[in-house]
């Protein structure tokens, strides 16, 4: 669920930071532009995690700015493809539902990823799975377990102003999310788990990733900036 991303950039100090020791200085720098940011391709950043390299400062003329080239790795949020996770039911639509961990809100699973049997309830406002003429109810803020499927990455930059013909109207313009997770509950085990015995729980012999920090020790590469 988590890995470590190496990511090479450049930090500009401000002269007001040069109080502060200087590995102090770069991490507050690197925690400022990345903490809770996504970066195309690699997943959600959390945290700094470490300093592998840092040049010498370069100060800017005019503005007093010290720049530093660095080398760093973060702790970045990125499930891999076929890890099952536990999240929470945050909102269901006729399409699917959308679940959310500690840390991210955007996971969803489409509807022809649901058991096989679901329907939606429009009165109720939930998924409901039949099966043995039984319902089993995809519940509001229930814990549930899925498998994830892929991903779906938008490159949010450059942000587009809104077009002046929308600026005063009441359209409401549907903005996209930079990083999406698919998944999958149409299998055993999977779904709302007060639907399983929890005693019998085991998802491809490894039992299952909850949200908790389990750090990965693949890295994975990016370069920004």
């Amino acid at each position: 669920m988590f890995v470590l991303a190496t990511i090479s950039d450049v930090v500009r100090i401000a002269p007001h930071d040069l109080e502060k020791p200087p590995i102090w200085a770069i991490m507050d720098n690197i925690h400022t532009k990345y903490a809770n940011k996504v970066l195309q391709k690699v997943g959600l950043c959390i945290r700094f995690w470490d300093l592998l390299k840092a040049s010498d400062g370069l100060i800017s003329p005019g503005d007093g700015m010290v720049n530093v080239n660095v080398v760093f790795r973060l702790i970045v949020f990125r499930p891999f493809k076929g890890e099952v996770i536990q999240g929470t039911i945050r909102e269901a639509t006729k399409d699917g539902i959308r679940v959310s961990v500690d840390l991210f809100d955007d996971i969803w699973v489409p509807e022809g990823r649901l058991m096989e049997g679901s329907r939606f309830s429009a009165a109720d406002g939930v998924w409901v799975w039949e099966f043995d003429n039984t319902p089993y109810f995809y519940e509001l803020n229930e814990q549930v377990r899925l498998r994830v499927e892929g991903e779906v990455w938008h490159d949010l930059t450059p942000e587009k102003e809104t077009p002046p013909h929308l600026a005063n109207s009441d359209v409401v313009v549907q903005k996209k999310v930079p990083y999406t997770i698919v998944g999958s509950m149409a299998d055993n085990l999977l779904g709302c788990m007060f639907w399983w015995d929890e005693e019998e729980v085991t998802v491809n012999g490894n039992g299952v990733q909850t949200d908790a920090m389990q750090i990965d020790d693949t890295t994975a590469g990016a370069t920004e900036g």
